[in-house]
Formats: structure tokens, C-alpha cells, sequence
């Protein structure tokens, strides 16, 4: 399955790890599921990872060529608005570029939504825990 990490998930994994969200990314390194990354979103969890955790360049570099391997770096044409947060907006941007079938966030305005134009928005838990949506249509 091809799937998208809000933000929150690269976070959690790196900064928090031990939890649902580095199995989330587990599931990755293990070849389960293949990673769609964008750009904006790689500048997004480097700006956090600074900003809130106090990493130093050598260590956001690192972690953004990491990200950058395992996972396909897209860059989406369209620009989209379908939440008023504009970082939500490169997540959306990012599925449909990459034609995710999921993504993955704890973002409750995501989660409200369900599912964005054929794309399933879960939740960490959700993803980890059903099968059904292991297996691509």
C-alpha cells in the first residue's frame, strides 16, 4: 500500500520513539507499505524537529536524507485547499500526487474527513491495526 505521514507521525517515530508510530514506520523499513514523502513535508518535520526538540543541522540533515531513502519523494503539480491549515494542504497535495492509498495522521481535522477523494485518511492506530487495506485494489 502507498501511503502518507501527516507530520505528527515523523515526530512522534523520531523524537518519541518506542510507540505506534515508529511500528508505523517499521512497517516501512520492512517493505509492508511504501512511504510517499513531498518536499514540504520533509521541510516541515526538519522545522519541528528543530524547533520543539532542539536538534542541531548535522542531525535534521541526517534525518531528512534518511526519510529522503526510504521513502519516494513526489512533487505534487496541483495545490490544494481542502483544510485551513496550509501544512495540512501539502499532505493532501502530496496523496494525490503520489497516488497514496492512505493517510496516516492524529490530526482530528484530517480524521473527520474519512476519505479525500479515494484516499482513506487513518488514524495510527487504525493503520496498525486493520488488514483490509494491507492489500491494494
Amino acid at each position: 500500500m502507498r501511503v502518507v505521514f501527516d507530520t505528527n507521525i515523523f515526530i512522534s517515530a523520531l523524537a518519541l520513539p518506542g510507540g505506534r508510530a515508529e511500528a508505523a514506520l517499521m512497517r516501512i523499513l520492512d517493505g509492508r507499505d511504501d512511504l510517499i514523502i513531498s518536499r514540504s513535508i520533509l521541510q516541515e518535520v526538519v522545522s519541528v524537529l528543530g524547533r520543539k526538540f532542539a536538534q542541531d543541522r548535522e542531525e535534521l540533515a541526517r534525518v531528512a536524507v534518511w526519510l529522503s531513502e526510504i521513502a519516494t519523494v513526489i512533487v505534487p503539480q496541483e495545490e490544494l485547499r481542502v483544510l485551513t491549515d496550509e501544512a495540512d494542504n501539502r499532505v493532501f497535495e502530496c496523496a494525490m500526487a503520489g497516488e497514496a492509498n492512505a493517510i496516516v495522521t492524529g490530526d482530528r481535522d484530517f480524521l473527520a474527513l474519512g476519505k479525500f477523494q479515494g484516499v482513506r485518511v487513518l488514524s495510527l492506530r487504525a493503520y496498525l491495526e486493520e488488514d483490509e487495506f494491507l492489500t491494494p485494489p
